[in-house]
């Protein structure tokens, strides 16, 4: 299961607008996409699951997928989060 760990920049962390932007992209993907925040996960196509870990600034996150697309999915989400994250290792 490929994933990817980020860090939160932006001062705001990982506030709506972003968030809602990330889930529509997300959406597109056939494959099960998931973010996780600490010990906590939620379906990154779900714009309530995703507000509900409430990512604070330096928060570390991370992406993972399974799925026929599951690597495309990784790079095209983290490059529409690239404004608000920075990529660990």
């Amino acid at each position: 299961m490929p994933e990817l760990t980020l860090v939160v920049a932006d001062p705001a962390g990982l506030h709506a607008r972003p968030a809602a932007r990330f889930v529509q992209a997300a959406s597109k993907f056939e494959s099960r996409i998931v973010i996780r925040n600490g010990d906590r996960e939620a379906d990154a196509k779900s714009l309530i699951a995703l507000l509900g870990l409430v990512i604070r600034p330096s928060s570390e996150i991370t992406l993972s997928a399974v799925g026929p697309d599951a690597d495309l999915a990784l790079s095209t989400l983290s490059a529409e989060l690239s404004p608000y994250v920075s990529q660990v290792g």
